[in-house]
C-alpha cells in the first residue's frame, strides 16, 4: 500500500469460498482512502509583553485528523488538531519544565458545511530550553454534522499558555486565511434533524472565568441552557440562555469547576442527543497558588484510538459436491477490537459480501452467504460487546458486533462468526471467491 492510503478503520477479509474439492485463496485488502495532508502555513505569532521581542513570522505545519471520515447528518465527529512544528518558540530565556504548556486553537470548516471548531489540548510538554522551539503539539474538539456532501477541516488560529513563574500566552494567527485543507470528510444524509450547534468566544480561563456561548438553530423562544462537562458527565458550571426568533443564542457560563473540559447547550431541563449542541472544547487553567515548600505534581490521561486487527486474510470454506450443493461451512478469522478513546461513544463493526465469482462468470450470490456472530468482552472493560443476529450478510451488509453509548466506554474485544455459503445443487465446478469487507465505526 503506498503512503497515499491509510486505515480508516476499513478492512477488507478476501474469503475463499471452496466448491467441488476445489479452493480458492486470496489476500488481505485494504480499501484506499486519502490520508489527511500534513500542511504548511504563514503565521503571525506575538509574544507575550514581558518577553520584549517583536511578533514572529513565520511557518506553522500542522494536520488533522477525524474519528469517523464517513458520518452521517447529526453525527458527532471528533477532530484531533496536531501542530507538528509551531511557528514560535519559548520567548524566554528561562528554561520551562515539562507540562506546563496548555494549547487551543480553532478549526475551520468549509465546503458543505462551514464555521469554526475549539479545539484544546491537555496541559502536557517536555521540557523546553531557554529560546528554544516549542514541542509538537495536540488538540482536539467535536463538531455535529449538519448537512451531507464534503466538509474541508482547516487549522485555525491557536494559542500556547505557559504556566511557569507566570501565566503567559503566545497567540498565533493564520496570516492569509484560511490555511490549506489537511482533511476532509465525506457526510451522508443520516436524516437527523437536530442541527443545533455552538462555539465558544474563548478555549480556556481561569476559575471563575466567563465564556460567551453563541449558537444557531435552537427552537425560536426556547430557554436553553449551558452548562460544564467533563466526559459525559455535567459539571457544576451552569447558565442560561433564550433563543431568539431565529433560533440563536449568546450567553455567558462561568465557569469555576475545574473539571470541566467542554461546554454544551440544551433545550429542557436535561441534556438530550436531540435538542442539544456540543461540547465545545475548553480547558480551565489553575492558577492557583501553592503554599510555600509545595510542589504541583500534573499527570494526564491520553485519550487513545479505535482499532481493528485479524488473525488472518483467508477464511477456506468446506467444498460441496456438485449436484447436491448444501452449505460451504467455515469461521470468520477472529478479530480484535481495541477501545481507547476514552468518552461515551460506542462501536459498531459491519459486514458486506461480494457475489462469489467463479470459473467462466458463474457467480454464487452474495446473499447466499450468512453468519452466526459471537464476541467476547476482555475483563475489566466498561463496555460489553453484542453479537449481531444470525442471518445472511449479502451486499446491504449486517452489524457483526457492536457496544452501545454510555457514560463510559472502552475495553478490548475479540469478535468471530460462523459462515456458512448456500451452494446450489448444480453450480458450475471450480473455485468461488468473493470479498467480505468490515468496517468499524
Amino acid at each position: 500500500m503506498g503512503s497515499g492510503t491509510r486505515r480508516r478503520h476499513r478492512w477488507a477479509a478476501l474469503l475463499g469460498a471452496t466448491a467441488l474439492a476445489v479452493t480458492g485463496g486470496g489476500a488481505l485488502a485494504c480499501p484506499a482512502s486519502a490520508e489527511p495532508q500534513q500542511v504548511d502555513f504563514a503565521t503571525h505569532c506575538v509574544p507575550p509583553p514581558i518577553a520584549g521581542i517583536p511578533p514572529i513570522d513565520g511557518t506553522t505545519t500542522a494536520k488533522i485528523t477525524v474519528d469517523n471520515a464517513a458520518p452521517k447528518v447529526g453525527d458527532m465527529v471528533i477532530v484531533t488538531y496536531t501542530v507538528v512544528k509551531p511557528a514560535a518558540s519559548n520567548p524566554v530565556d528561562i528554561a520551562l519544565p515539562a507540562d506546563i504548556m496548555t494549547p487551543t486553537g480553532k478549526v475551520t470548516l468549509g465546503g458543505a458545511q462551514a464555521g469554526d471548531i475549539t479545539v484544546a489540548g491537555p496541559k502536557k510538554n517536555d521540557p523546553v530550553p531557554g529560546k528554544g522551539a516549542f514541542p509538537s503539539f495536540s488538540m482536539t474538539g467535536t463538531f455535529t454534522v449538519t448537512t451531507p456532501g464534503a466538509i474541508t477541516l482547516s487549522p485555525g488560529d491557536y494559542n500556547i499558555h505557559t504556566s511557569y513563574l507566570l501565566e503567559l500566552d503566545t497567540p498565533c494567527t493564520v496570516s492569509n486565511p484560511p490555511a490549506p485543507v489537511s482533511e476532509t470528510v465525506t457526510a451522508t444524509d443520516g436524516g437527523q434533524t437536530n442541527n443545533r450547534a455552538i462555539s465558544l468566544g474563548t478555549a480556556s480561563g481561569k476559575p471563575g472565568d466567563s465564556v460567551t456561548v453563541t449558537g444557531a438553530n435552537f427552537t425560536p423562544g426556547a430557554a436553553v441552557t449551558l452548562a460544564g462537562r467533563a466526559g459525559a458527565a455535567e459539571t457544576a458550571d451552569k447558565g442560561t440562555a433564550t433563543a431568539n426568533a431565529q433560533g440563536a443564542i449568546s450567553g455567558t457560563l462561568t465557569v469555576s469547576d475545574k473539571a470541566t473540559t467542554g461546554v454544551v447547550a440544551y433545550e429542557g431541563s436535561a441534556w438530550s442527543d436531540a435538542k442539544g449542541a456540543g461540547p465545545a472544547a475548553y480547558v480551565v487553567i489553575d492558577d492557583t497558588p501553592l503554599p510555600e515548600g509545595s510542589q504541583k505534581l500534573n499527570s494526564s490521561v491520553k485519550a487513545g484510538t479505535l482499532s481493528m486487527t485479524q488473525a488472518g486474510d483467508t477464511v477456506e470454506l468446506a467444498a460441496v459436491d456438485y449436484g447436491k450443493g448444501g452449505f460451504s461451512r467455515g469461521s470468520l478469522q477472529t478479530v480484535t477490537v481495541k477501545d481507547f478513546r476514552g468518552g461515551p461513544a460506542g462501536w459498531s463493526l459491519t459486514g458486506k459480501v461480494t457475489d462469489f465469482a467463479g470459473p467462466g462468470g458463474a457467480k454464487i450470490d452474495a446473499a447466499k452467504l450468512g453468519w452466526t456472530p459471537v464476541c467476547a468482552t476482555k475483563t475489566g472493560s466498561p463496555s460489553t460487546c453484542r453479537p449481531g443476529s444470525p442471518g445472511s450478510v449479502g451486499s446491504a451488509g449486517a452489524t457483526l458486533a457492536s457496544t452501545p453509548n454510555g457514560a463510559q466506554t472502552g475495553g478490548e474485544f475479540t469478535v468471530d462468526a460462523r459462515l456458512s455459503l448456500n451452494v446450489p445443487a448444480f453450480t458450475p465446478p471450480g473455485a468461488y471467491s468473493g470479498v467480505l469487507t468490515l468496517t468499524l465505526t
